[in-house]
């Protein structure tokens, strides 16, 4: 098996273990939480509350849901799109969970209530009261810093080194 087809595979599976992960962890906290309920786990310092988000990060843009929609369906194809050049076994993993997240909350956006386009996040994991994410929001935000990472150290998509 070549080495593009093995990332591919690794690709897919991250996306499929994160967006499985993030639905299965929301379909418990729907039934687990009571809206605005809180549970601290670790003191103040990390709980669980149950919110519907409209918005984006920290409820941003809760007036533009559908436009939000529409981003992570393009960061999603554009995700897709960039796996074609996946010969470097970290870019396969990191884009897989980028993948992965986008889909899990943009399963939300089009299946959740209020409607389709327009659904709102379910979030449940509360951050010291600074914000509240799900799984698929932490699949981002640490592909995001392996992203800057890999960057940094200059590696493509395909495995080779910058020479800068």
């Amino acid at each position: 098996m070549d080495a593009h087809l093995k990332n591919l595979i690794w690709f897919w599976s991250v996306a499929l273990v994160v967006v499985a992960t993030d639905q299965l962890s929301k379909i418990w906290a729907l039934n687990a939480l009571g809206q605005g309920q809180q549970i601290k786990l670790v003191g103040d310092f990390l709980g669980l509350v149950l919110v519907h988000n409209a918005g984006a990060s920290f409820s941003l843009g809760s007036q533009y849901t559908w436009v939000i929609t529409v981003l992570a369906v393009v960061v999603s194809a554009a995700v897709i799109y960039l796996s074609r050049k996946l010969n470097y076994l970290p870019w396969a993993l990191i884009l897989g969970a980028v993948l992965g997240g986008a889909v899990g909350n943009l399963i939300d956006r089009l299946l959740r209530s209020p409607g389709f386009g327009r659904g709102h996040v379910v979030d449940f994991i509360d951050y010291n009261g600074a914000f509240v994410g799900n799984v698929a929001d932490i699949a981002i935000v640490a592909a995001g810093v392996a992203v800057v990472w890999l960057t940094t150290v200059g590696r493509n998509l395909d495995g080779s080194q910058n020479k800068s």
